[in-house]
């Protein structure tokens, strides 16, 4: 059995022996031992074949390790060496044991769909991996897919939930993860060039052996029905992933919406990265978009630390109101995660360059939080409940989100067109508050532009599944607005975007109404223009939003 990954697709990975042989059909992988000398082959349906000799088990169980050298990697950067790694991995996952590459070495993987499965802590060191992706058999699957031995499980007894739920009645193993969806709602009813139908009501969360649901993390939607639910148990130790200096050369293929996952996808909770590069060559005119290097999805409690990463060009296609739109193309994607850190992050290339696309996208994700990191970009599709920026620089497309729950910056320079952009396609919407510590905003990178702190638009016109909500307070302290490169006529900065053109008066009807900030708090908010914060070039849609001032 081959991978094949999307976005959304949960993996588990078993191993069963049976007299020195084992078989794990889902790495498509069949390992054998005995007195033979180590070597790899494959066979006429693919599979690939591992020999282990007696001796060559001794040692690694001696040494705790195994080398991808040792499995016939050659390291020369132009021997392809997937299958070495694959089967390296394969043999260290099943007799427990870490990965390490050499350090001098640099390995070249070809476009074969042969993910190499890491269960054990891998140390990449010093080494380098080219990445070609050319010629590509599986665009979907990965270089390399961190994975749980632990299996998800339906979940039984549970028909229906109701947001902030704190407990579910069914006993559980072990601490899980809950990921349940009712497919007869849809929700997210993307407005605009990349208009869509929506997507079924979905949801992530954890919950203890006793049934207690984590509310760090709560549900954020009521299920009067429920079409699947599953549990995944949760690693409790943590894998370590270390070093790595990785090159892709970028593909070459139509630039339309086939999303190439050629990178490291990790699906098992309780995972660090550390110290891991990325770069990016050869990029030409055109290409099809990469749905993150990093693809953290069904999981929970990632740390990736230390990590240099690169934005990729930014394509154009056609969207789907027939009309060209710039596609979406990120080294970081994460989808129904919860708990993911990025800590002492960079990028390659400069952060204010909108040549590059913004280096993140995530959706269905709870808890991510930024810190030292110097993004070009910090983005929640469809929807984050709780998120954190703090010690960050962002660049040229700045905060992007839609969600719930409290979104907190501190500490940090946002260079976008707003401080904070609430995504319109999606409806603008954030249920909760936002709170600002001593930040310093630069408008479009210090472009002249009219700036707003808080952008967005909803006409009340378009159903996006949901009632659309802005934040019901807003507080915003010690903020320094670098506003002196600006526009002739310009009025000053204001809080809000206008958000809505058309409502200037009461005859203005939404067929599904907005709800408005009830309060936004300023202490300490200064600008270098010298002008003062105004409410709003439309100030009748914020007319009943009381401003506190310090």
């Amino acid at each position: 059995m081959k991978y094949t990954l999307l976005f959304c697709f949960l993996f588990s990975f078993a191993l069963s022996t049976t007299q020195g042989q084992s078989n794990s059909p889902s790495e498509n992988v069949e390992i054998t031992s005995g007195k033979n000398k180590t070597q790899v082959s494959t066979n006429a349906n693919g599979m690939l074949l591992v020999h282990v000799s007696d001796s060559d088990i001794k040692k690694f169980k001696s040494n705790g390790v195994v080398r991808y050298s040792t499995f016939g990697a050659k390291g020369d950067g132009k021997t392809d060496d997937i299958d070495a790694i694959a089967a390296t991995h394969a043999v260290a996952n099943q007799e427990g044991l870490s990965v390490k590459a050499d350090d001098r070495a640099t390995y070249y993987i070809s476009g074969k769909d042969r993910p190499a499965v890491i269960q054990t802590d891998t140390d990449f060191g010093s080494a380098a991996f080219i990445i070609d992706d050319t010629d590509v058999e599986n665009r979907n699957s990965p270089v390399f897919l961190v994975s749980s031995k632990l299996k998800a499980f339906n979940l039984e007894g549970v028909s229906t939930l109701k947001k902030n739920q704190k407990k579910i009645n069914v006993p559980l193993p072990q601490t899980c993860l809950v990921t349940v969806t009712n497919a007869e709602v849809k929700r997210y009813i993307r407005y605009g060039l990349n208009q869509n139908n929506g997507s079924p009501q979905t949801d992530i969360f954890i919950v203890d052996k006793e049934g207690n649901v984590d509310m760090d993390a709560p549900i954020i939607w009521n299920f009067d029905n429920i079409t699947t639910i599953t549990a995944l148990p949760l690693d409790e130790t943590t894998l370590n992933i270390t070093g790595g200096k990785f090159t892709t050369i970028a593909n070459r293929a139509e630039s339309k919406y086939t999303y190439y996952s050629r990178g490291i996808a990790i699906r098992r909770s309780n995972v660090l990265v550390d110290g891991i590069e990325h770069r990016v060559i050869e990029e030409g005119d055109h290409g099809a978009p990469y749905g993150g290097f990093l693809n953290i999805n069904e999981c929970a409690y990632v740390t990736v630390q230390n990590a240099l990463l690169t934005g990729h060009k930014t394509y154009q296609t056609i969207g789907a109101a027939n009309a060209p739109v710039s596609m979406g193309t990120y080294d970081i994607s994460l989808g129904r995660a919860l708990n993911v850190s990025f800590i002492n992050g960079r990028q390659t290339n400069d952060i204010n360059d909108n040549t590059y696309w913004g280096l993140m996208g995530s959706n269905y994700c709870k808890n991510l939080v930024l810190d030292n990191c110097v993004f070009s970009r910090f983005d929640a599709h469809m929807g984050v409940a709780n998120a954190t920026i703090r010690n960050s620089t962002l660049g040229h497309q700045g905060i992007n989100a839609i969600g719930s729950g409290t979104f907190t910056v501190e500490n940090s320079t946002i260079n976008g067109r707003s401080l904070i952009n609430l995504r319109s396609d999606y409806g603008s919407t954030w249920q909760g508050e936002i709170i600002i510590r001593n930040c310093k905003f630069v408008p479009a990178g210090g472009r002249p532009v009219s700036a707003s702190l808080i952008g967005g638009s909803n006409s009340g016109q378009h159903d996006f599944g949901y009632t659309s909500y802005m934040p019901e307070r807003i507080t915003i302290e010690s903020l320094h607005i670098d506003d002196s490169n600006h526009p002739e006529n310009y009025q000053g900065p204001s809080i809000f975007a206008n958000f809505n053109p058309q409502m200037t008066d009461d005859s203005y009807v939404e067929q599904f109404p907005y709800i408005r900030t009830k309060e936004v708090i300023l202490k300490n908010v200064t600008t270098e223009s010298g002008k003062s914060l105004r409410l709003s070039d439309n100030p009748f849609m914020f007319k009943d939003v009381q401003v506190i001032t310090d």
